[in-house]
């Protein structure tokens, strides 16, 4: 946010409410040699309430500091708080995240049972009963028993704080904590709270120096609450001193470090460079899109033409086996049967374009719509029933020839009847009956070699015809496909490219408007440190901002 304007003071509701644009939080380790480890030194007009000029100051660059100094302004003595929740390494990191901020909150070992709890926090236990933090979990609403022992603390006058630990592991917790409140409210507890908490986010800010990260974890939050449920007796001027001394360190050194951040021109930097980016790409990917597109098409058609490449050959060697074991008579029906057996392998290629082209539209990035169903065509046809062989010279020459090795066989199975001259006339007929019976059989056995082979070379032909007719197919429906995809990618890049033109338009605007904005807001950090210097000892004045 530009600096000369106030933020909204965040409430314990939201853990990541910043106050600034570098928002942090006011916890801080404590150094050696600090004033009681607390910050640095402050006048004694200090102890006073802050002017309207300084508060403003505090809160337009840390909310939660003054908050906590709002507590602590109306806080006292600090009393041990009560932790009920359980004793694991959550409970464990927030206790520890917690005692490094100031002024230091005294919790109690975590107290899992709710009985336990109830009997600890109760006034019987002494004069004043200690404030007790419910820690609750943030994956699960609150049980029965969890709200009757709240409700019985309640009863018996015992300050109770909600606390939800562990946010940073549940991406639902704004539901949960919703939730949450809706059972207290039912229960008659709407004025309780639930602070949402991280000590895993607010450790993981300590260690990389992110205040902002600091600030949405929620300690600065639950800090201010623990200390304004804690106080007792009139808070003491040192008291006082210590913790408004650390508050204005940490205001001036989140106004320092954006005046740094300002003159780097670290964000114009990466602004610039988030403009050479989308400029580089504003095409909107359709290059890229398309080359992929047209590469997995090619792969796509090489891939089926060798698949039907393969499936027509396999059905020719199944063809040629089948004609060799079928009987004479059968085959006048087998074009039929290679019908059959094409359509099915029809079926088998389609499953296989589909499939295919799914896969397709899987790998094209810019196809956010599924592919467009296509066309389905009758399955091939074999073509015409073979034609009836027609008998040429080779079957005359046949009947000759078995005519010729009739006789010979005939002739030399009556030989032996020769040897008897009253059989020897009886031979001539039995041996042109033999060899008439020979005869007949060679040619018709012939003929049915010759049938065969004519019906094996009409399966040939045919299945080069039915195979020229698939991968038309495929082609025509990779062509249909390649239109329907094309049309998406540039559909979808033409949206890509409208908006990066959009998005380079918004930040040229900002990069003008910063550049504009940045004398202002520099003035007006020099002028937030100086007011916050009249506050701070002149030991911490003699900061410079880097002039």
């Amino acid at each position: 946010m530009p600096v000369s304007e106030p933020s909204d003071v965040p409430t314990a509701d939201t853990p990541d409410a910043a106050g600034s644009a570098s928002g942090t939080g006011t916890a801080r380790s404590a150094e050696p040699g600090s004033p009681a480890d607390g910050g640095p030194a402050v006048d004694a007009g200090t102890v006073r309430a802050l002017s309207p000029e300084a508060e403003a100051v505090v809160a337009r660059w840390n909310p939660q500091g003054l908050a906590l100094l709002g507590a602590v302004h109306g806080s006292g003595a600090a009393r041990t708080v009560t932790v009920i929740g359980p004793a694991d390494i959550n409970t464990t990191l927030l206790r520890t995240e917690l005692a490094r901020f100031e002024p230091r909150i005294t919790l109690s070992e975590p107290i899992p049972d709710a009985r336990a709890a109830v009997a600890t926090t109760s006034p019987s236990i002494g004069a004043l009963s200690a404030p007790a933090l419910v820690l609750l979990d943030a994956g699960t609403t609150i049980g029965a028993d969890l709200l009757e022992m709240i409700g019985r603390m309640r009863a018996d006058g015992t300050r109770v704080l909600l606390a939800m630990n562990g946010i940073h592991a549940y991406q639902d917790w704004r539901a949960v904590r919703a939730r949450n409140l809706e059972l207290l409210a039912a229960q008659g507890a709407a004025e309780l709270n639930i602070v949402p908490v991280s000590a895993r986010l607010a450790a993981a800010a300590r260690t990389a120096g992110d205040a902002g990260l600091l600030d949405r974890s929620g300690l600065g939050a639950l800090h201010a609450e623990l200390t304004a449920a804690s106080s007792g007796a009139a808070p003491t001027g040192d008291r006082l001193a210590t913790v408004t001394g650390r508050v204005l360190a940490d205001t001036r050194q989140r106004v320092i470090e954006q005046v740094a951040a300002l003159r780097s021109g670290a964000e114009l930097a990466r602004l610039r460079e988030e403009r050479a980016v989308l400029l580089a790409g504003r095409d909107g990917g359709r290059a890229t899109a398309m080359s992929t597109l047209r590469g997995q098409l090619q792969l796509a058609r090489v891939d089926l033409m060798t698949d039907i490449g393969a499936r027509i050959r396999a059905l020719h060697t199944a063809a040629r086996a089948e004609l060799d074991r079928v009987r004479p008579a059968q085959l006048r029906g087998y074009p039929d049967r290679l019908q059959q057996a094409v359509t099915e392998l029809t079926g088998a290629v389609d499953h296989t374009i589909d499939h295919r082209l799914a896969q397709l539209g899987d790998r094209i990035e810019d196809v956010d719509r599924a592919v467009p169903p296509r066309r389905r065509d009758p399955a091939p046809r074999v073509g015409p029933d073979p034609e009836p062989r027609h008998r040429g010279v080779e079957d005359h020459l046949m009947i000759a020839l078995g005519a010729s090795a009739g006789v010979g066989i005939g002739r030399l199975l009556v030989a032996p009847l020769a040897l008897v001259p009253a059989l020897d006339v009886a031979s001539v007929p039995v041996t042109l009956l033999l060899g008439g019976s020979v005869a007949a059989w060679v040619v018709r056995a012939r003929g049915q070699l010759a049938d065969r082979a004519h019906i094996r070379q009409w399966v040939a032909d045919a299945l080069v015809n039915v195979k020229a007719q698939l991968e038309q197919r495929m082609a025509t429906t990779l062509v249909e496909t390649e239109t329907a995809l094309a049309d998406n990618v540039v559909q979808a890049s033409t949206a890509r490219m409208v908006e990066t033109d959009r998005r380079v338009a918004e930040l040229e605007v900002k990069l003008r408007r910063m550049a504009a904005e940045q004398p202002g807001q520099l003035a007006a950090c020099e002028r937030d440190i100086r007011i916050l210097d009249r506050w701070i000892s002149p030991v911490e004045t003699s900061d410079q901002l880097g002039t």
